[in-house]
């Protein structure tokens, strides 16, 4: 295992403004380079924005797609791991709420969210498989926004080895104040019971479809430790160094990594 710097975005993400998302997303992207990141995280549906009404059905697009393909591009000329969400549609019309990890050789894979919230359910087809994904030797998984509040979910990334679970968020209402104290009821048991990085990062400001976001974005280590954040409602990049000697010291702690003593014979 070997250290990864990553970044994640808040980010504000219009409906059915793709191309514009895509281009504003550009910046980013060349910001984390420099800083030397090698993943870039973005919210959840970033690209094509966030909705529960029928319009999503107009801007939902097949994976590979062209939006894929602008993203594969993006990451092939900027040498870094693009994380990025989408309303895709699949053969049979059906419309996942799902998040891209593409990679600079041009790979391209998709979770597709697993639990909807009751707004969603009438919209979107829930995913059904729990993929994990891995880059320098550090396993991650995706958790888009709801899925976050069913711990079972992240035991099982845990038992299955992941190291770091993104959780990118299209979470409305409330202020920044709210979101964050909504937050960390359950994102620090997450990756302290688990011993893992948990690091999630939310939509800012009007989508154009009557939905606002208060934003923030949040770095939590495996000691369930606030590492980094903003908890504004402002785009912004945040820096997170994924270090193999905090893991490997937590999962060492006969005290403090849970996860061996579990008896799922009995639950």
């Amino acid at each position: 295992m070997n250290n990864l710097r990553v970044a994640i975005v808040t980010f504000n993400s219009p409906v059915a403004q793709s191309l514009s998302n895509i281009d504003r997303m550009i910046k980013w992207v060349k910001e984390a380079k420099k800083q030397d990141a090698s993943v870039i995280c973005f919210p959840e549906m970033n690209i094509t924005g966030y909705s529960t009404g029928k319009k999503i059905y107009e801007v939902a697009e097949p994976v590979p797609g062209s939006i894929t393909d602008a993203i594969v591009r993006t990451a092939k000329k900027e040498d870094i791991v693009i994380l990025a969400g989408i309303a895709e549609k699949d053969k049979k019309e059906r419309v996942y709420a799902t998040h891209l990890v593409v990679k600079p050789n041009g790979s391209v894979e998709t979770y597709r969210k697993l639990h909807l919230s009751p707004p969603e359910q009438n919209i979107y087809t829930a995913g059904k498989n729990i993929p994990l994904f891995e880059i320098s030797g550090i396993k991650f998984g995706i958790q888009l926004c709801y899925d976050a509040h069913f711990p079972e979910l992240s035991t099982q990334m845990a038992v299955n080895g992941v190291d770091v679970i993104f959780m990118p968020h299209a979470s409305p209402r409330g202020t920044s104040d709210d979101k964050f104290r909504s937050w960390m009821r359950h994102l620090p048991a997450r990756a302290f019971d688990n011993g893992i990085y948990i690091l999630a990062c939310n939509q800012t400001g009007d989508n154009n479809e009557g939905l606002n976001f208060p934003g923030i974005s949040i770095v939590i280590g495996p000691s369930g430790e606030v590492i980094n954040k903003d908890i504004t409602d402002q785009e912004a990049l945040l820096i997170a160094d994924i270090k193999a000697e905090e893991l490997e010291n937590i999962r060492k702690h006969r005290m403090r990594y849970f996860l061996p003593n579990r008896r799922p014979e009995i639950y």
